[in-house]
Formats: C-alpha cells, sequence, structure tokens
C-alpha cells in the first residue's frame, strides 16, 4: 500500500448496510509511503493512527487523480 498526505483511506464495512470508513491521510510514517497514517476521519472528526489491512485502499483525489504515470 503507498500513500501520501492528502490521499483518502477507505475501509470497507463488515455489514452489508453500512458505507465504508472514509479518512483523510494527514500523515504518512513509513518508508516510501507504507504504514502507519495518521487519519482524520470523516464520520466523526477524530484522528487516529492507522495500520490498514486488507480491507483498505488508499484513493489519490488530488488534481493528478486518474492520471497516469
Amino acid at each position: 500500500m503507498h500513500a501520501e498526505s492528502g490521499d483518502f483511506l477507505v475501509i470497507a464495512s463488515n455489514r452489508l448496510e453500512a458505507p465504508p470508513r472514509v479518512g483523510l491521510i494527514e500523515e504518512v510514517h513509513g518508508a516510501d509511503g507504507a504504514p502507519p497514517y495518521v487519519v482524520h476521519w470523516e464520520e466523526d472528526d477524530r484522528t487516529t493512527i492507522v495500520f490498514p489491512g486488507s480491507d483498505a485502499h488508499v484513493e489519490h483525489r488530488g488534481a493528478d487523480a486518474g492520471a497516469s504515470s
């Protein structure tokens, strides 16, 4: 998993009727964009340190999102 500050961490819900958790990655502490991440969660306005599992992915929503490199 690779992230930069300003990307979003999305964690799938374990319940069908619940939306995924979405948070703004404020800090990246691993080498080369690896976890842990400091994430500010949208749903409850809390900030936590996260080591994401296999149910998570990073969304790059910046100005160059979707651009090929």
